[in-house]
């Protein structure tokens, strides 16, 4: 039976969704699951509710062993055919309070900041150093493990992972399994189980911009259809915040007019984008603009977002693990996550289909050979294979280039440890660059690796 390796395990729901997910797999029920994490409380924390699930789901087939420190990663390492990563190196706090912070002082503001952005580039900086220690000792205990890599930025550590070490990795996201659903959603359409089951889809880009490339049901194109509903949608949101205006009256909230960014970039490029609308408004020029302060409004555009979720995280952790540690019924069903699927491929040889995150090498012909891309994948006992997609449409393929020079810049900057790749990547940033001259980015660069201290390594 195989042994899977989760490192951050203290992330203790996505731990209990994917090493749930591989204890309802008959395959994997036999399992070694080592748990590794730097938090002891968290650690034992996972360890319980895991052992929970062991015993009410699984009969106690599993073995699970816990691994606290990095003088204790090896042993959590040593013998795994599979290692999933989900560590956020500098937590909530200091490191992503110091993302958010600084930059507000130089006038730049942010929504996500973990997979684009000066957020998400100083989020690589800090994560790559790390997981090249995870490499190293992969290297040298299970050399032939699949890293199954959840952590953001998704495409620059996957892409340093890929460039800078011998590890097979794939990078894994929730936005490909939801993007159709997610459509649906937003434009109020309720399909059955079964005339949604016959609906196709195809997905490629980059990752957390990836373009729903096409959308049938029966053969038939529902792109024209699903394009009329989205302009009648949005047209829809801004007569209701128009009568909110005038008439003061609160009719609209950020859930029902939060999807208006991904809409529009529709409208004007032709295809839905796998990730949210508060993701992809800083991905690009248009929406964050401190000249134009009504776009925020208008499009519903929730700036701090990320630190808003880890403090409401934060706060209602503890009661989430009192109610999960007092049940004593506790017990799992499948989730949408792909990394159980993955493994029950590779190890039994049925082969399956997910989106995933993996070098381009010519499976997309416009995008750069050495870019991490998003596309249709086959999984089976050879692992994880990108499979061709050929170009993109030209406008598809020209946004995603403005999110690749940041993330090739930003890997060669941890690879390298230069910093003027860093000063370089912040320059090519889309919202970075528009909203701040050049000299206030090299400042800000500066300022964020004097914060980050120590979590960060010394740059030449």
């Amino acid at each position: 039976m195989p042994k899977i390796t989760f490192m951050g395990a203290g992330s203790t729901i996505f731990a209990r969704n994917v090493l749930g997910d591989c204890m309802c797999r008959e395959c994997l029920k036999d399992s070694e699951l080592a748990l590794y994490d730097i938090d002891a409380e968290r650690l034992e924390e996972s360890r319980f509710i895991l052992e929970a699930l062991n015993r009410n789901i699984n009969d106690s087939r599993a073995k699970i062993t816990t691994h606290l420190g990095a003088r204790n990663r090896k042993a959590a390492l040593r013998g795994a055919d599979f290692v999933v990563n989900a560590i956020q190196v500098g937590g909530y706090e200091p490191s992503t309070v110091i993302d958010f912070e600084i930059p507000k002082k130089f006038g730049l503001r942010q929504t996500i900041a973990d997979t684009l952005g000066i957020g998400g580039i100083f989020r690589a900086l800090r994560t790559i150093p790390v997981m090249l220690d995870f490499a190293r000792d992969m290297e040298s205990v299970c050399p032939d493990a699949w890293l199954l890599n959840y952590t953001n930025p998704m495409a620059m550590l996957t892409g340093a992972m890929l460039r800078g070490t011998n590890v097979k990795t794939v990078g894994l996201c929730h936005s490909v399994q939801v993007c159709v659903s997610s459509l649906y959603d937003t434009l109020g359409l309720k399909p059955s189980p079964e005339e949604f089951a016959r609906v196709q889809s195809k997905i490629a880009g980059i990752n957390h911009m990836a373009w729903l490339l096409e959308l049938t049901l029966d053969g038939k194109d529902l792109y024209p259809e699903m394009k009329r509903l989205a302009a009648k949608k949005v047209k829809e949101w801004r007569k209701a915040k128009a009568e909110f205006i005038d008439g003061g009256r609160k009719i609209m909230s950020q859930s029902n007019g939060g999807n208006m960014v991904r809409l529009e970039m529709m409208r004007l490029f032709g295809y839905y984008v796998t990730e949210s609308s508060e993701h992809n408004a800083e991905y690009a020029p248009y929406w964050i603009k401190s000249q134009y302060p009504e776009l925020i409004d208008e499009y519903r555009i929730p700036l701090d977002e990320y630190p808003r979720r880890c403090v409401n995280q934060i706060e209602g952790w503890k009661k989430m693990y009192r109610e999960l540690h007092d049940d004593p019924h506790l017990t799992h069903k499948l989730s949408k996550e792909y990394g159980s699927r993955i493994i029950e491929a590779v190890v039994t040889n049925n082969p399956i289909q997910i989106g995933g995150n993996v070098l381009n090498n010519g499976l997309i012909t416009n995008l750069p050979g050495d870019a991490v891309v998003e596309v249709p994948c086959l999984v089976d006992r050879n692992g994880v294979q990108g499979t061709f997609v050929g170009d993109l449409p030209t406008q598809c393929a020209a946004l995603n280039m403005t999110n690749i020079n940041v993330q090739l810049l930003t890997v060669e900057a941890a690879l390298l440890q230069r910093k003027d790749r860093i000063y370089q990547a912040a320059l090519m940033d889309p919202h970075t660059a528009a909203e701040l001259p050049a000299d206030k980015i090299v400042k800000l660069c500066d300022a964020l690796i004097e914060a980050h201290g120590s979590m960060l390594p010394k740059y030449r």
